[in-house]
């Protein structure tokens, strides 16, 4: 290439090249450029820029550390590699590729420019930021990560999002948002600051208003419309309707039972419901779910006929029974009364749990109330219908003690039904003050039937009656008037008990211990001490026997005094022969009296 001067001769400016030769307009060095031509080559060569500066570039050449970049000086600006790699790490860049770029440093002295392509976006991307802000335009970014108060976007340029400003509603999870590209609104923007603030919620808001006023349009009770589940609460679903918030109560749900929302729903379902009730004034909207299906107790009655077998689902346990779900909506109760013939159930649970499956039978069924009774222990036959045929009055069975209780003991039979022998009939002559004295639970007994009460569903046991009543022959064992020896087991104010044999005792009144008067025996014997008594009476229905030291004594007092009367020699006075009588009626009145006594 030439370059060329400028020299004036005359009137006239003559152009001539380095070497002083003239350079004619019309003519060019090599026949096809023209003075012009070189003339623009010659100015561009020593075209110059200002830091901060755009231009447009062509890449010569590419090495591990820079790309060389020809933006039309004598001297090709450098950019950094890094620029120009992806995110893999990879280089993405060819020869001859054309670049926006922006210059960060010129040194005209050096020769030496230095330039920046990530720069150069970054200023496209500023001045984009004005347009839409003046515009009221939006933009479209990706949000790249939570920092305090909100969100960092990257819209080319880091922006933020305040977390109020992300949606219409407060969000749970914000780590969800991470990573969605979105479009958003540029509430204000510093660019010496480097500042960007964007709004997402009020394009939201901008659109929901848009859709709203269509839903308020065409709303109407009865109709039926697609929702998004908008929030959930224990006592029902928020349904965005288009703008338009509606409540679906947990009662209006399902048929069925329905314990919480969240079983069924979650935020953002998208799901259908019925236009129950709608206000338009306060804009309230009452919804309906189950309302889009039949009531099925509408035709239950039908259904489920008394007396006819059925099959559920356990739903709920409570201390009165059990809640079994027929169908959706449908549930009747077992009450506890009625899950088993021969089981006395305190709580539902001893037996069942929740979700269990199970068959009953339909006992009553009120459709009006809603309302279904049913019996679990009805599916199988009585086994009190058949127990007393089984075992009649009389039949002595064996089975173990299931239960001890201060009552009695609970012996097993067979189909569960539980046989109770009263304290009372564990055993004839023994005072059992509990019967845990005698037997413990699991021992093996026999016991004779006494009584089976179908009604109140009892089985009366006995254990002493395997064996006959000892109290029935007492009075062969121990006739009255009969001298006995006995131990002492009680001593009470009124008398002192007497042990005859084991079980059987007589008692000796305070009145029948001495001819002398007494009035109290506690002092004079003790329990263990060893006696002789007469027995004086004998009630067999009242289990007592009248025991009596003291006309022992007048016996022996009577034989003393009859020995004398007998031995003794006539009298020899009128005086003598009187005395002799009178002892002689003085003993048969002792012994009239104690045969009245006896009797």
């Amino acid at each position: 290439m030439s370059f060329s001067t400028n020299e004036t001769k005359g009137n006239r400016e003559v152009k001539t090249d380095l070497f002083g030769d003239a350079i004619d307009g019309n003519l060019t060095t090599d026949g096809e450029e023209s003075y012009e031509d070189f003339l623009k080559l010659y100015e561009e060569s020593f075209k110059s820029f200002s830091e901060g500066e755009l231009a447009i570039g062509k890449i010569i050449a590419v090495d591990k550390d820079y790309v060389l970049v020809d933006v039309g000086y004598k001297s090709e600006g450098l950019i950094s590699i890094h620029e120009f790699k992806n995110e893999n790490g990879e280089v993405n860049v060819a020869i001859g590729d054309e670049v926006e770029v922006m210059v960060e440093l010129w040194d005209e002295e050096e020769e030496r420019v230095v330039l920046s392509k990530d720069k150069a976006a970054k200023i496209k991307v500023w001045e984009k930021i004005k347009e839409i802000y003046d515009a009221e335009g939006t933009v479209e970014g990706v949000i790249a990560s939570r920092v305090k108060g909100g969100f960092s976007v990257d819209v080319g340029l880091q922006a933020f999002l305040p977390g109020s400003q992300a949606d219409l509603r407060p969000i749970r999870n914000l780590d969800e948002m991470v990573g969605k590209t979105y479009t958003f609104k540029v509430l204000k923007y510093n660019r010496k600051r480097s500042n960007i603030v964007l709004s997402r919620r009020v394009i939201l808001e901008e659109e929901r208003e848009k859709t709203r006023s269509k839903t308020l349009e065409t709303i109407e009770e009865g109709k039926v419309m697609d929702g998004v589940v908008k929030n959930i609460t224990e006592y029902g679903v928020f349904v965005d309707l288009g703008g338009v918030d509606g409540l679906l109560h947990i009662t209006d749900i399902s048929w069925g039972r329905v314990k919480h929302p969240s079983e069924l729903f979650s935020v953002g379902d998208n799901i259908t419901v019925k236009i129950l009730s709608f206000d338009l004034e306060k804009e309230r909207v009452s919804l309906g779910m189950k309302q889009l299906s039949e009531d099925p107790w509408a035709s239950a009655a039908e259904k489920y006929p008394v007396g006819s077998k059925v099959g559920g689902r356990v739903v709920s346990l409570t201390d009165y029974g059990v809640f079994v779900e027929l169908e959706e909506g449908i549930e009747g109760l077992v009450h506890v009364s009625e899950m088993s013939w021969t089981r006395k159930i305190r709580h539902p649970s001893k037996i069942i749990s929740v979700g269990e499956e199970i068959e009953a039978i339909v006992l009553d069924i009120k459709p009006d109330n809603r309302r279904i009774s049913l019996g679990m222990k009805q599916v199988a036959e009585n086994p009190w219908e058949v127990i007393s045929d089984k075992y009649p009055v009389g039949t002595i069975i064996e089975g173990k003690i299931k239960n001890i209780t201060d009552f009695g003991l609970f012996i097993g039979i067979d189909d569960e039904i539980d046989g109770l022998v009263h304290i009372s009939d564990i055993s004839w002559t023994k005072r059992i003050k509990h019967p845990s004295e005698v037997y413990k639970k699991g021992d093996v007994v026999q016991a004779v039937v006494l009584d089976i009460d179908k009604q109140s569903e009892r089985f009366s046991l006995g254990i002493k009656q395997i064996q006959e009543d000892p109290w029935k022959s007492v009075g062969e064992r121990y006739a009255v008037g009969t001298e006995i020896n006995g131990t002492v087991t009680n001593v009470t104010d009124f008398g002192v008990f007497v042990e005859l044999e084991e079980g059987i005792e007589g008692l000796v009144h305070v009145s029948e211990i001495s001819k002398e008067k007494i009035k109290t025996p506690v002092g004079t014997y003790n329990v263990g001490d060893s006696l002789v008594a007469k027995v004086m009476n004998i009630n067999s229905d009242e289990r007592r026997i009248g025991l009596s030291i003291k006309r022992l004594e007048m016996e022996d007092d009577k034989a003393i005094l009859s020995e004398y009367i007998s031995n003794s020699k006539k009298p020899t006075s009128d005086f003598g022969e009187i005395l002799r009588e009178n002892l002689a009626d003085q003993l048969k009145g002792e012994e009239e009296g104690g045969d009245d006594a006896a009797e």
